[in-house]
């Protein structure tokens, strides 16, 4: 995979390319991420990115001509890239959305930044994203977000795949269960007996059962999602009945 990141901050990613899983998988060319200075493809003696809105109004917004000519030079070669434009109001990033983006073989991102980017812009864009409802001082941080759940589902970057499918949101939609490891007892708080007792049938059965109490407590609408679609077996929809009892009884 490539991903090609036009941005006016380009150095805010050279930590985050160094370390870690994204460093790893950066470093063995597993994933190739290269970043543009969009300041690079101003013609202007002093590089300049933004200007003033037309019809008046607080701030600047990003020139289209920088980051048209960006986009050029990186798809000179005829390869269209999938473009993601970071922005507040865009669609909501979610899991599903990142595994969809990881089978892409080429992704570019444009960080939005001040008041936005030139409307005309979004003729090369193929996704408007956001990562929530509030608002940054630029896309920078959102593009880092997005990479990061991107690139650690493309194939070879985690060492062990079993914790992909051991992640929340990846089973379904279901919200991760409780994981522990040693000491079995650390200040008077104790390991719980089914993981320690070598028994695997037991402990996945807990593990179903903390994953679906997780869920129902913080995510309902996830476990109603799942309902509706018949995505939950006959042992799921028993525990979340007696959960669900549970529930009610003490409240």
């Amino acid at each position: 995979m490539r991903i090609d990141v036009l941005t006016v901050l380009p150095g805010l990613f050279d930590c985050f390319l160094r370390e870690g899983i994204i460093g790893k998988a950066v470093s063995s060319g597993k994933v190739e991420v290269n970043v543009v200075n969009i300041r690079d493809f101003a013609t202007d003696k002093h590089r300049v990115v933004d200007d003033v809105p037309y019809g008046g109004g607080p701030g600047m917004v990003l020139k289209p001509e920088p980051i048209f000519r960006a986009y050029d030079h990186l798809t000179a070669e005829g390869e269209k890239p999938f473009v993601i434009l970071t922005e507040p109001w865009g669609e909501r990033f979610n899991q599903e959305m990142a595994v969809k983006l990881s089978k892409k073989n080429r992704l570019m991102i444009i960080c939005g930044r001040y008041e936005g980017v030139d409307e005309r812009v979004k003729a090369i864009v193929d996704r408007e994203v956001s990562i929530g409802d509030y608002v940054l001082t630029g896309g920078e941080l959102p593009a880092m977000v997005i990479m990061d759940a991107v690139i650690r589902l493309v194939p070879g970057v985690l060492g062990n795949e079993e914790s992909l499918r051991a992640d929340s949101f990846m089973d379904r939609g279901l919200l991760g269960y409780p994981n522990y490891t040693r000491p079995a007892e650390f200040r008077g708080m104790k390991v719980p007996e089914v993981l320690l007792s070598g028994h695997h049938k037991k402990i996945e059965l807990w593990r179903k059962e903390q994953s679906l109490r997780k869920t129902l407590e913080r995510k309902p609408e996830l476990i109603e999602k799942l309902k509706r679609e018949g995505k939950l077996t006959e042992e799921e929809l028993k525990i979340l009945e007696r959960l669900e009892k549970e529930r009610e009884s003490e409240g």
